[in-house]
């Protein structure tokens, strides 16, 4: 670091992303700031210069070597930091100790036979609370929220017939279960039941929003909200504001002429009847079958493959539902919960990928929501947008939510 961008650091003060410490702190405290960095997206902590920004330098002649004994005994997992020193004209020295954000969250800080979790909360490390704590431990891959048991739920949750068709017609399975104490087992063993700590067997999260019958009664957030817009903002009277909460899958039957036949949709098919008059335009002219053709004004196969993404890769740590808002423009897809691991939009685009909810995708994918390769965004959005409305999608991407914007297609 040159000491001009060092100085600069220092006179734009603490942020989210910077620290001032002196170099006399506990090593606890050093410990407690370098998690929380960690923890969130990163940052520097700058040793030798006082919480208004003054600089005292550093007071240890050994001041490196302490900090990465302080990172090797008081932090867990280990963090291995950068660290450089400036020094100035007056012969006084910063310590710049540089913490990426880290792959293998949650980060604590061990001391008097405990574990903190910090993260990083403005220009302060505070204390996680719960929610956040199960969001690291979700971002870096110790907990899969999906197979966490449903309070409330059992086996009578579940819609059998739905539970018989998967795995007798789409996966092919040469023991289908006969008795409830068999399928109790066999759903245990499949993640989609989980014992609930207090000796009670119940649904999943997976279990229950693919096969039960009423998921939103045990699991608020489960669904969609779908809303219209006359104008280009939400106001007051909409056209539509609709929650759908509707089972993910529908029920299918085995049928001589087909291999499945959907007797009652699923939340994808009552979505695409729901939202269909909002985004569709009728021609004036009839067609040589005496029908009138629609003129859709985004292609459907972008808006489903991202009502889908949302449905798929939603955090469902968070009480909130997934979102879906048509205006006069755009219409925007809003699921909860940020980018896990170090996924982020380019990566999306650029068709990598990295599943929130694994169990939820690969039943999406057997029975064809969701393309094999895992690939949608890259295969289908963006080309079909481009194809139709000469457009590119746009995504954001926050600590919260990740939005997908589909730019309405032009009048001809």
């Amino acid at each position: 670091m040159l000491k001009t961008e060092l100085l600069e650091i220092i006179a734009n003060g603490e942020n989210s992303g910077v620290e001032f410490k002196r170099d006399d702190i506990r090593p606890e405290i050093l410990a407690k700031e370098a998690v929380a960095f960690a923890n969130l997206r990163g940052g520097r902590i700058l040793l030798g210069v006082e919480d208004d920004g003054g600089i005292s330098g550093l007071q240890r002649t050994d001041a490196q070597e302490w900090v990465f004994n302080v990172f090797r005994d008081k932090i867990h997992p280990q963090i291995i930091p950068f660290y450089e020193e400036i020094k100035f004209e007056d012969r006084k020295t910063v310590g710049i100790i540089t913490v990426s954000s880290g792959i293998s969250k949650p980060y604590v800080v061990r001391h008097n036979n405990r574990e903190d979790i910090y993260i990083r909360i403005g220009n302060r490390a505070e204390r996680a609370t719960r929610e956040q704590q199960i969001a690291l431990f979700e971002s870096g891959g110790l907990l899969h929220v999906e197979v966490m048991p449903v309070p409330g739920t059992d086996f009578s949750c579940f819609e059998m017939e739905k539970l018989d068709f998967y795995l007798e017609t789409i996966l092919n399975d040469p023991e289908v279960p006969s008795t409830d104490a068999q399928w109790i087992k066999r759903l245990l063993q499949m993640g989609f039941m989980a014992e609930d700590g207090l000796g009670n067997k119940v649904c999943s999260i997976a279990g229950l929003i693919c096969f039960g019958m009423s998921p939103r009664r045990y699991l608020p957030q489960f669904g969609l909200r779908v809303m219209s817009f006359r104008g280009n903002d939400k106001e007051y009277q909409a056209q539509l504001d609709e929650i759908l909460e509707t089972p993910l899958i529908g029920r299918w039957r085995k049928t001589e002429s087909a291999p499945k036949e959907l007797l009652d949709n699923g939340l994808i098919e009552k979505f695409s009847s729901t939202i269909r008059p909002f985004i569709t335009l009728e021609s004036s002219k009839i067609d040589e079958n005496m029908r009138r053709e629609s003129e859709w004004f985004y292609p459907w196969e972008a808006l489903r493959e991202a009502v889908i993404n949302a449905l798929a890769h939603r955090d469902w740590t968070r009480s909130v539902d997934i979102e879906v808002s048509n205006y006069s423009d755009r219409i925007e897809i809003i699921s909860p919960g940020r980018f896990q691991n170090s996924m982020n939009i380019e990566k999306m685009i650029a068709g990598q990928r990295s599943h929130r909810n694994s169990l939820i995708v690969g039943v999406l994918r057997d029975y064809g929501y969701v393309d094999a390769r895992g690939m949608g965004v890259r295969t289908k959005v963006i080309p079909s947008m481009r194809s139709q409305n000469k457009t590119d999608p746009i995504f954001e991407a926050t600590e919260d939510y990740v939005k997908t914007i589909l730019p309405r297609k032009k009048a001809d």
